[in-house]
């Protein structure tokens, strides 16, 4: 049997498909967003009539394999990853991730598991393996099947709300750079509440929300989860302040750092391991409930296997070994939280929140890991521009190196990293170019094996690509710098 035909003859499933036929019935929806998710973690895919969704729900829908790359090419003009004459991509919709939007009632959403189309030479109904998301959902099952605990994650993704620019500059700022300050808070509640409905009624439990440290920035937390439900609610997140900020002629920046000299748009991610707990749909919006039952789903309960109960911050083992497999791999997986050019600008802007040293510590901030609670870490080189699947991914790699080798991560560091660096004294610093963190993401076979098949070819070719472009490209830097200068 072909993946595609084991995934066709769930049951589950099956007993979904006409569940969301009476959802779009009774919610007046004439088309669906059948969307997947890039290598880079943008939404991808098409719009096609409501009134198709069996047909749909069953054959599918096929499109070029390039939409994995964003449909980008290189530097020298070749498309990223594929050939022009490549095979079609296979997109099946997972239908309980249907949801209305909530900004326009006559569309909705769902998320798509790919595959090899059937008529591929090579690799026919095959899982397609540079399918992002559907790459988490099988490593986080292999996973659970091999140590009896799943990820949960939350994250805290920082943005700023930007007023376009014109002829003299490219943005203006919409607020004063004072964090937690109710009055700045204030001046975007228009914008913030209405992320918030938006939010709400795609499944996301808001819970807090304030000021940053730069102009403009928000950031709006939800509810943590197990792991591939908080990158499905991260992806949306961004999705619907993108259509808020159409709505308010502005601009919703993921960017990791537009100011230098500011703090950065991070988005730490919150990490645990469990075992047990149970799903169950909460109640968010009035009904009709504009989606499946699964969007509305959060899992709760379990033990926490990073938590000693006898100790009051430190690990259990578990948890320490967890720890060490993030350091032995640390370098690698920066390549993955810190995945643009940019990115780097915020880890060298030092004494703004963003981490610097290889380690980690008990609420040290200027560590890469910071244990902030005795049952969870928190993975601070992380920024908004992540791809959520990749990383929970390329985390359960580590999990499972550190796990099985029972790596030990040494004593958490106290030293403050940016007083130390600014001491002169040497210090183990996380990469601080994409390229440095390229290179040491090339020699980890362990964070590697987090992108199978042709997934790691495609994401070294993409980001490679970016520094290249990068690099040359002369700045303005450049010219300020050098144009009058005499050796």
């Amino acid at each position: 049997m072909t993946d595609l035909q084991d995934y066709l003859n769930d049951p589950a499933r099956e007993a979904l498909i006409p569940e969301v036929r009476k959802k779009i019935d009774e919610l007046g929806v004439d088309g669906i967003y059948y969307q997947y998710v890039s290598i880079t973690g943008r939404i991808m895919g098409k719009t096609i009539p409501a009134k198709h969704w069996e047909r749909m729900a069953h054959e599918g829908m096929q499109t070029w394999l390039g939409g994995v790359t964003n449909v980008f090419a290189d530097k020298e003009g070749n498309l990223i990853g594929f050939a022009p004459n490549a095979s079609e991509l296979l997109a099946l919709p997972d239908p309980d991730t249907f949801c209305q939007l909530p900004w326009n009632k006559r569309l909705a959403r769902v998320f798509c598991t790919c595959f090899f189309s059937r008529e591929d030479p090579d690799r026919p109904e095959e899982y397609l393996d540079s399918d992002t998301r559907g790459n988490l959902r099988r490593i986080h099952k292999e996973f659970e099947q091999q140590h009896g605990m799943h990820l949960r994650v939350g994250c805290e993704p920082e943005m700023l709300w930007l007023k376009p620019g014109d002829e003299h500059q490219p943005y203006y700022e919409t607020t004063k750079p004072y964090a937690y300050h109710i009055d700045q808070f204030e001046q975007l509640s228009d914008v913030w509440l209405k992320v918030t409905d938006y939010a709400t009624a795609m499944g996301l439990d808001m819970i807090q929300g304030d000021h940053e440290d730069a102009p403009g920035q928000i950031e709006l937390n939800f509810q943590y989860d197990d792991a591939l439900r908080t990158s499905d609610r991260l992806t949306t997140y961004r999705q619907l302040c993108a259509q808020v900020a159409r709505e308010h002629g502005l601009i919703a920046v993921f960017m990791s750092k537009p100011y230098m000299g500011m703090p950065a748009n991070g988005c730490h991610h919150n990490i645990s391991l469990w075992s047990g707990g149970s799903d169950a749909a909460v109640s968010l919006v009035d009904s009709p409930q504009p989606g499946m039952d699964e969007v509305f789903t959060y899992r709760t309960g379990g033990n926490n296997e990073f938590r000693d109960e006898n100790e009051k911050w430190l690990p259990a083992d578990v948890g320490r070994w967890c720890l060490g497999g993030m350091l032995d791999h640390l370098d690698a997986l920066v390549a993955v939280g810190a995945s643009t050019v940019n990115s780097y600008r915020r880890l060298n802007d030092t004494g703004m929140w963003a981490p610097v040293g290889h380690s980690w510590g008990l609420q040290n901030r200027s560590c890469a890991i910071r244990v902030s609670s005795p049952d969870r870490f928190e993975f601070r080189c992380v920024d908004s521009m992540v791809n959520p699947y990749l990383m929970q991914t390329a985390l359960l790699k580590a999990f499972d190196s550190g796990i099985r080798n029972q790596a030990d991560p040494g004593q958490p560091e106290e030293r403050n990293f940016v007083d130390v660096l600014n001491s002169g004294e040497p210090v183990k610093r996380i990469p601080t170019t994409l390229r440095d963190a390229l290179d040491a993401l090339a020699e980890d076979d362990v964070i590697k094996s987090a992108m199978p098949g042709d997934m790691y070819g495609i994401y070294e070719w993409y980001k490679r690509d970016e520094w290249n472009k990068f690099i040359w490209e002369t700045s303005d830097w450049d010219v300020k710098t050098y144009l009058d200068c005499l050796p």
